[in-house]
């Protein structure tokens, strides 16, 4: 048999759309992760100016749990605790995509806004510049010193 292939969906704070694709592909049986490309997770508040803003790595439980006990009714009507139960039953806590290196390599990568994706192409022509250069080093036994620039 073949090798299966890997996907990764990602969104900014990896709770809503990479959540509902991870679980959907999941469901059906296919190898994916998820992930969030924000400086933090944000979910809404009881107003804009007051949004709910969380570290990437905290766990969906507290969140669902501290939303409850702030305004039950509130986070139940804009869908936030439905929203957040549903990702207790995918993983534990949501990912930052520039921290997953140690997740290995994706043969699919899905991002849900140009934003995102656009950070998603800066964090891979990052990392192919780094195994270039390793590569280099090794193939050569020799540190090279190199400096990138953008004019």
């Amino acid at each position: 048999m073949g090798t299966t292939m890997r996907y990764a969906m990602v969104c900014s704070s990896n709770q809503n759309r990479s959540m509902e694709a991870h679980a959907l592909l999941k469901r059906q049986g296919f190898d994916v992760s998820s992930y969030g490309t924000g400086a933090h997770v944000k979910l809404p508040g009881p107003s804009l100016r007051e949004p709910n803003v969380y570290d990437f790595g905290t766990p969906y439980k507290f969140m669902h749990d501290e939303l409850r006990r702030k305004d039950p009714d509130l986070y139940k009507r804009n869908g936030i605790l439905p929203m957040l139960k549903r990702n207790l039953g995918v993983k534990n806590a949501p990912q930052r995509w520039q921290d997953n290196a140690a997740d290995g390599c994706f043969d699919v990568v899905m991002t849900f806004e140009e934003k995102v994706f656009d950070t998603v192409i800066e964090d891979c022509w990052e990392d192919a510049i780094d195994d270039i250069v390793v590569a280099f080093e090794r193939q050569q036994k020799r540190k090279l010193l190199y400096t990138i620039s953008f004019y």
